[in-house]
């Protein structure tokens, strides 16, 4: 018995090896596999993400009461997707620090939205509105809080933008509904 302890214990570390070498032949082949599959992707015409150096935004359109249209344009070089919702933060005075991040409360679906060169997509953001005339007010009692700009997160960056009459963003609340990108002809 003493024997066949020993034999098998010495068959385990072998057992092991042999193991670890098909799971690393495997693990490897799965990489070269979606390597090859990505390379072939990228020859197929597979549209990459939209980055922020891509996008620019000419302003926020006031369409409403506490609501702004942002339309993007793919300023290239090459078309790309963009899919999903923005972020936003409005900006404080022209400093990055002073900037204060809003929650996004999503509104409709996410789809992709293709952008060729020169193609637009937008988002619409709809704040708590500001109640009153000059001196404002919030119905909850809070303090309406007011900034000259806001940086739309996307694309892995952030574009900064004002509103396109002149005026301030103002709203009471630290929240913000935004739409899914959609694209747009116009």
């Amino acid at each position: 018995m003493t024997g066949a302890t020993r034999g098998g214990a010495a068959w385990a570390p072998a057992l092991r090896l042999v193991v670890g070498a098909v799971t690393f032949g495997l693990l490897s082949a799965v990489g070269t596999a979606a390597a090859a599959q990505e390379t072939a992707g990228e020859r197929a015409g597979a549209v990459p993400s939209c980055t922020s150096e891509q996008l620019i935004a000419d302003s926020a359109q006031r369409i409403g009461t506490g609501q702004v249209r942002i339309s993007l344009i793919n300023d290239g070089p090459k078309a790309c997707v963009l899919k999903g919702y923005p972020t936003v933060a409005l900006a404080g005075q022209g400093s990055p620090d002073r900037h204060k991040p809003l929650n996004v409360v999503r509104q409709g679906q996410a789809r992709a939205v293709h952008l060729p060169v020169g193609g637009r997509a937008w988002t619409q953001l709809t704040f708590a509105p500001v109640l009153g005339e000059a001196g404002g007010y919030c119905s909850s009692g809070a303090e309406p809080t007011v900034a000259p700009s806001m940086v739309l997160g996307v694309g892995r960056g952030g574009l900064q933008l004002a509103p396109d009459d002149g005026g301030n963003f103002a709203l009471c609340g630290t929240s913000v509904r935004a739409t899914a990108f959609r694209g747009s002809t116009s």
